[in-house]
């Protein structure tokens, strides 16, 4: 069901799945990547998070960027949304009021999932709004250095998040290993800049949650063998202090886990581990209202 709202002079827009009831549930937001919209992001993985709202679950919405981006915090970023200083924090503190409203969500319990430009997107409101966010997903896009980061760093969380890194080992876009971006990619989706890599950027957000215990890392195995990927995962867990994991698809590209498989240009995708079950963990781990 689409939706539109009224944000800074213009009508924004996004999809919401799952019916309302009396019943205080928790809320997915998910941020697409660039040039895609919701609803294309949707199909680009299958629909994977819709599982979520069909159990009755959460609340799942696919919010729509402006001009097919996110205002993240990339200080090179240069599409419209950049731009123009569109207010997407204002945004999506706006749907979570509205959702609360019309689907019962507890604005309490809100988990973001964001992919590429839309787990920039995600990095911001980790960094700017954690006190909306009870749990944050950022698939196929790493940290960027400090000097290239308008929302500020910072060596202690305000609010803790518990904080989930989905990486390829082959992303050719947002490389495992970070560094700058590619000409091609500088060129094609207007950003520049330079990133953490995938496991400095786990580290990061470890120790702004106060972990100081050595992380863990397993191998997920799959029920049955899934294509050319394997998944392992790397967890940071001290205490109380909200956990943070890696995880990594060895041979995966700029893609988000899914039964569905991404289109070949932008590598393979992983299966072992799917967003949905990785969101879905998160969830679990929510305490109750």
């Amino acid at each position: 069901m689409i939706q539109s709202l009224q944000r800074g002079g213009r009508s924004r827009t996004y999809e919401v799945v799952g019916d309302p009831t009396g019943a205080m549930r928790p809320a997915v937001l998910v941020f697409h990547g660039s040039r895609q919209t919701g609803a294309v992001h949707r199909e680009f993985t299958g629909g994977a998070l819709d599982r979520l709202a069909d159990e009755g679950r959460a609340v799942v919405a696919y919010l729509d960027g402006y001009r097919g981006n996110w205002n993240d915090a990339r200080r090179g970023s240069r599409f419209p949304a950049r731009l123009e200083d569109v207010d997407d924090v204002g945004f999506v503190r706006a749907v979570i009021d509205r959702l609360h409203e019309t689907h019962g969500v507890d604005r309490r319990r809100v988990i973001v999932v964001g992919y590429s430009n839309g787990g920039q997107m995600v990095l911001r409101l980790v960094h700017e709004v954690p006190e909306l966010l009870a749990g944050a997903v950022v698939v196929a896009t790493t940290m960027p250095v400090a000097d290239d980061f308008t929302a500020g760093y910072s060596d202690a969380a305000s609010t803790p998040v518990p904080v989930t890194i989905v990486a390829g080992t082959a992303d050719r876009i947002s490389r495992y290993d970070g560094g700058r971006f590619a000409w091609w990619a500088r060129a094609l989706f207007k950003v520049d800049g330079t990133a953490l890599s995938a496991e400095a950027t786990a580290a990061y957000f470890a120790s702004r949650n106060g972990i100081r215990a050595a992380p863990v890392r397993s191998i997920v195995h799959p029920a049955a063998p899934r294509g050319r990927t394997t998944t392992t995962r790397t967890e940071y867990r001290d205490g109380e202090h909200p956990p943070v994991s890696l995880v990594t698809v060895a041979g995966g590209g700029h893609t988000v886990p899914a039964a569905k498989a991404a289109p070949a240009i932008l590598g393979a995708t992983g299966r072992d581990l799917t967003i949905d079950r990785i969101v879905e963990e998160m969830l679990d781990a929510l305490p109750a209202r």
